[in-house]
């Protein structure tokens, strides 16, 4: 593997002509054999047995040799496998995007509804303090570790070529994750790459303060005492107004205890793992470079490779946007994205 040090490359990637197909997208048989893809629906336990339901999405040319295989980890909120949200007005469609791209280029994918969401286990009914527990963090965490053996479960999968890609609050849990799998899973079926895309590098805490100091400051004072609170005892403090319950769920205060204070920059620092940084230049959910560039300077001080890419004119959701006030919500993935994807994957995993 030719080792990198950490690139910040801002403005190095324009956007491809409409219509314009990469060349990765043709078949490694050049016309012998049909390119396209194929789906398949599964069900696995996550951490602690709760069942989770996703997508695998599969080049239709592993009918005749193993494939890399990647999992997506979406994003904050009730963000369903294929990168919706019922919050947002728009179909965002992300990580089915993303994983179509991946398989015109002979890549793998899983993508799942994360717990409580969508065809997985529905959000318990019973008691807080259960709520509490099917939410914490370290269950989070776990369900990226069994979504990845899951994907290894698949004969079309190379054990040997996977790799993670989280988007926004997923990127954090990628990072968790691949720490933990590190640890625990040795030989062929090592984890070989990491993918961030429009993740914090600053401990949540600070990136929900600014957000909040950005876009509704005269509730920072009350946010910041409920976050300090939740931060010191593991539960969101009863009877919140309602603009705070959307940011602070009643059951989320353990999730928030762990994920408030993850610092993204430490645990990448401490991963001797292929990483690729990838952010959107309009991002103003993730804001380059103030919320981005501890994690590039977390690449500068590993010996394993790693590349950091801002895309000009690309959303939070790694769109492009047409007009200043666009949210970047709708639309295809940003060309210039779908092609480093591919581009940093393919000699990574070897597709």
């Amino acid at each position: 593997m030719i080792r990198r040090r950490a690139l910040l490359a801002a403005g190095v990637l324009a956007p491809l002509a409409a219509g314009t197909r990469s060349p990765w997208a043709q078949s490694p048989w050049k016309g012998h054999y049909a390119g396209g893809m194929k789906q398949r629906t599964v069900q696995f336990a996550g951490s602690d047995g709760t069942r989770l339901a996703g997508t695998l999405l599969l080049p239709l040319w592993s009918e005749l040799q193993k494939v890399p295989g990647v999992v997506l980890i979406a994003g904050s909120g009730p963000t369903d496998r294929d990168g919706n949200n019922p919050l947002v007005p728009e179909r965002v469609n992300l990580l089915k995007l993303i994983a179509e791209r991946l398989a015109e280029a002979g890549i793998a994918s899983l993508r799942y509804d994360k717990r409580g969401i969508g065809a997985s286990t529905p959000r318990p009914t019973g008691s807080l303090e259960v709520q509490e527990r099917f939410f914490a963090w370290d269950n989070f965490v776990g369900d990226v570790a069994a979504a990845h053996g899951e994907l290894l479960r698949h004969d079309e999968i190379k054990p040997y070529a996977t790799a993670l890609l989280g988007h926004s609050e997923g990127g954090l849990l990628a990072l968790a994750a691949a720490k933990a799998l590190a640890a625990n899973t040795m030989g062929a079926r090592k984890l070989h790459g990491l993918v961030l895309a429009a993740t914090p590098g600053r401990p949540l805490a600070n990136i929900v303060r600014a957000q909040i100091a950005r876009n509704a400051p005269s509730l920072l004072d009350a946010a910041e005492r409920t976050m300090s609170t939740i931060m010191l005892t593991g539960h969101v403090p009863a009877n919140l107004p309602r603009e705070q319950q959307v940011l602070f769920p009643p059951y989320a205060g353990p999730f928030l205890q762990s994920a408030l204070a993850f610092d993204p920059a430490t645990a990448l620092a401490g991963l001797d793992l292929a990483c690729l940084i990838l952010q959107g230049g309009a991002d103003r959910q993730v804001v380059p470079m103030a919320d981005v560039q501890p994690l590039i300077d977390a690449l500068g001080q590993r010996a394993a490779s790693g590349e950091a890419v801002v895309v000009p004119g690309v959303s939070h959701n790694l769109k492009l946007i047409t007009w200043p006030t666009d949210p970047g919500f709708a639309g295809p993935l940003a060309p210039a994205v779908g092609d480093k994807l591919v581009v940093w994957l393919r000699p990574l995993l070897g597709a």
